[in-house]
């Protein structure tokens, strides 16, 4: 095995310092405010997960320095907001395109920040240009009647998605008239999200990205007065304390949170197709918000429950994304790559052993060294597909949404017993019941906390026009997806009730009345 020619992270930092010199200098990355690249920021070091490779790091900013970036995008944000539509409209367009022109440069950062898979990297940058194209063609009906907010968008969001969630959010926050700030995720993502962002104020787009430690810019980024809307996407203790700060600040939030999402086997029997969406379900590592971590499966279907998944998940090909035979192979095809970083998977690992220890049943074990690796490479943030019978009830298995290939299954005997077990978290953002009969999911798919529950096939995030959120303790303010993200980065009539999950009321899409 060898590193594919021409895609070393040598080469691929040379081909941002080509295309974008003012955000990238040969010894480190720029943060951007106030419509200027700055050399400011202390640089930390950067490791690749995907074999412990060198690569460029956070420039951190202090408070003060993300306190002078926002007042920058506030500045920005009053004279982008009266722009007529139409040159908005015609700035996010180029942007777009422009994006589009390196949209390999861009995932193959994806690969080495993250460890996206090639093809898994291409997809999200994919998803982020095609979902903003759609949003292009709409936003004249979205925004009738509706004007900016009073100040920019603060996002704050995790690491897994920088294309299709977080830059596909900037852009289609920009086209509704706001300025835009970023946090880059610490734990990966700079360098692509920075490309973007180049590529986007050349544009003429009012970004601002800058890096920092989450409580150390939290009170700017979260709590500042001029703030219009705070968007975040990330774990439940992280966002807990955003809402706190945002608690007496009456501000437009949208704080997208984990949840353990289900999927429930109950009077089944199409176990190849099983077979395949258990496979598919491991994408990416279930690094996720929308991953399948848990099943609840009736304890009469187990033995052929158990054949199913172990057809699937025994067929996983896993390991370095950028591996070859020879120098003339295409890419590997992989289901995942490495966790983000060797820190997550030793906590996983010591996770599995805890939870064995105390009573969890292992189903299944891969080996490491099963992978798809170069010689001698580090292989210390890859974590092989594992599976647990039984978590205890003590484990963060049990409850908790484990980001990593590890399956937790649970067994039962009645319906009420499947419903609480797939009610475990208090709310998720997805779940699936697979059922032969249509009659038993419309019975007890409305008894399934999540936003969305699929009938016999996965639920996912969505593009375009499908809407987005949570039930419960996984999400906070309000929705998003389709018309609802213009929605939330823009003001309405006088009195709108936003359909959402807030603190004074619950409104799902599409019903008269809050409960």
């Amino acid at each position: 095995m060898q590193l594919k020619p021409g895609t070393s992270w040598r080469d691929t930092y040379e081909r941002c310092c080509s295309v974008a010199p003012e955000a990238f200098h040969d010894d480190r990355v720029l943060n951007h405010w106030g419509g200027i690249w700055h050399r400011d920021g202390r640089p930390v070091p950067g490791f690749s997960p995907v074999d412990g490779t060198a690569i460029a790091g956070l420039p951190r900013l202090d408070r003060a320095g993300a306190g002078r970036a926002v007042a920058g995008a506030v500045e920005e944000h009053g004279r982008w907001r009266y722009l007529p539509p139409a040159e908005r409209k015609a700035m996010v367009s180029a942007a777009v395109e422009s994006m589009a022109a390196h949209r390999d440069l861009l995932a193959m950062l994806l690969v080495w920040e993250i460890g996206k898979p090639w093809k898994t990297a291409c997809a999200d940058v994919d998803r982020c240009l095609d979902g903003v194209r759609w949003y292009i063609e709409q936003i004249d009906d979205m925004t009738a009647g509706r004007t900016p907010l009073p100040g920019p968008v603060s996002n704050i969001a995790s690491w897994n998605y920088p294309m299709s969630v977080l830059m596909h959010a900037m852009l289609v926050q920009a086209l509704a008239g706001n300025a835009v700030i970023a946090k880059t995720p610490t734990d990966g993502g700079l360098c692509c999200l920075t490309l973007a962002t180049a590529l986007a104020v050349r544009e003429g787009l009012p970004f601002t990205l800058v890096s920092g430690g989450g409580a150390e810019l939290s009170p700017v980024l979260v709590g500042g007065q001029s703030l219009g809307c705070v968007s975040f996407v990330g774990g439940r203790d992280a966002g807990a304390n955003v809402a706190t700060s945002l608690a007496d600040l009456d501000r437009r939030h949208v704080l997208e949170q984990e949840g353990l999402n289900c999927w429930g086997v109950w009077e089944y029997g199409d176990w190849d197709l099983l077979t395949r969406q258990i496979r598919g379900s491991f994408d990416y590592a279930k690094q996720r918000c929308t991953a399948y971590p848990r099943f609840v499966v009736q304890r009469s279907l187990f033995h052929e429950f158990l054949a199913a998944y172990l057809k699937a998940v025994g067929s996983l090909r896993f390991g370095h994304p950028l591996a070859v035979a020879d120098p003339d192979d295409p890419l590997p095809e992989l289901d995942f790559g490495p966790l983000i970083n060797a820190s997550k998977a030793k906590e996983l690992a010591d996770q599995v052993d805890e939870a064995v220890a105390r009573g969890g049943v292992p189903l299944h074990r891969a080996a490491l060294d099963a992978g798809h690796f170069l010689p001698g490479q580090d292989k210390s943030a890859y974590f092989a597909p594992t599976a647990l019978l039984n978590p205890p009830r003590s484990s963060p298995l049990h409850h908790a949404e484990p980001f990593g290939p590890v399956d937790t299954i649970v067994l039962v005997d009645t319906e009420a017993e499947l419903l609480a077990a797939m009610n475990a978290s208090n709310g998720a953002l997805v779940a699936t019941l697979s059922c032969d009969e249509e009659e038993t999911f419309r019975r007890l798919s409305p008894e399934v906390r999540a936003f969305k529950v699929g009938h016999n096939r996965p639920r996912s995030r969505g593009d375009r026009d499908e809407l987005f959120g949570g039930l419960g303790a996984s999400w906070r303010g309000a929705f998003v997806g389709g018309e609802l993200l213009v929605r939330a980065a823009t003001v309405g009539p006088d009195g709108e009730r936003l359909p959402g999950n807030f603190p004074s009321y619950t409104l799902l899409p599409d019903t008269p009345a809050a409960t």
